[in-house]
């Protein structure tokens, strides 16, 4: 097992496959939507309609760069709040029509620029969460690589979570803890390990259903050991998710999170 600032540099890899990269692999003809019906298109953010063993699904992803150039157009994956709400009206969207979702977890943060912050980013990230926890169709949120603070939840509110086995979540990153706490960024490793952000200590802990396994030779060097698992598991646990009656579905998510504020009176 890695430990924390390993997982987290495989996390940030720049060979690491990127949200399109998956839904290719394990979705079928896939129709790209785009707009938030406010603003604009904002690239950091990729969703659509696709093919899941012959059931359609929405399918949304944070999406990170391969070039430079890629990278600066898609903000290097943080969103702007035109990005959440395109989410939230695709997941809207699914809602209308049956659909189940997925999401793609791929970001350091929300975008932190002024533009973002003239145009509500907070409030986005907000109403993403408010509206997602009243959504009547099943949601499975997946990280596929780094997952950085509100930036991250705002699509990490499905009824299921699940984790790429170097994946991570923290509520910011490693060097800005280390930044905080001793004004040091470089003793970001150290920091990592204290936060516990890898997929084994989010499931130990609870905040993750899944931890999907990696090939030992890299996820970029077998990508089909990962998407393989994905896809089968997608497949069966939809199932399970619309056995469910959606007042049920809801309650349970609701629930699933309500427990992360629940605490002993000895703890606060």
């Amino acid at each position: 097992m890695s430990n924390a600032s390993e997982v987290l540099a495989k996390a940030r890899k720049v060979t690491r496959p990127t949200s399109l990269d998956f839904i290719e692999e394990i979705f079928d003809d896939f129709i790209e939507l785009h707009g938030d019906r406010y603003f604009a298109d904002d690239k950091a953010v990729v969703g659509g309609i696709a093919s899941l063993n012959g059931m359609a699904v929405t399918v949304i992803g944070v999406q990170k760069g391969r070039s430079l150039e890629e990278n600066v157009s898609r903000r290097f994956g943080s969103p702007n709040p035109d990005g959440y709400r395109k989410a939230l009206r695709l997941m809207k969207q699914a809602e209308k029509f049956g659909r189940p979702v997925v999401t793609l977890i791929n970001t350091s943060g929300a975008y932190p620029g002024i533009g973002a912050e003239e145009r509500g980013q907070g409030e986005a990230i907000a109403r993403c969460l408010f509206e997602t926890a009243g959504i009547k169709t099943p949601i499975i949120s997946i990280f596929v690589g780094e997952g950085g603070s509100g930036g991250a939840l705002a699509l990490a509110a499905g009824d299921r979570v699940w984790m790429l086995e170097n994946g991570m979540y923290a509520v910011l990153s490693p060097e800005g803890f280390a930044s905080i706490l001793w004004r040091n960024p470089s003793r970001s490793a150290e920091a990592a390990d204290l936060m516990k952000i890898t997929a084994h200590d989010l499931i130990k802990n609870g905040v993750i259903e899944k931890i999907i396994p990696e090939a030992p030779e890299g996820i970029e060097n077998n990508f089909k050991f990962t998407t393989d698992i994905i896809r089968d598991s997608l497949i069966k646990e939809f199932k399970l998710l619309f056995a469910i009656s959606k007042e049920d579905l809801l309650e349970q998510r609701y629930e699933r999170f309500r427990k992360f504020g629940e605490f002993d009176e000895g703890t606060c």
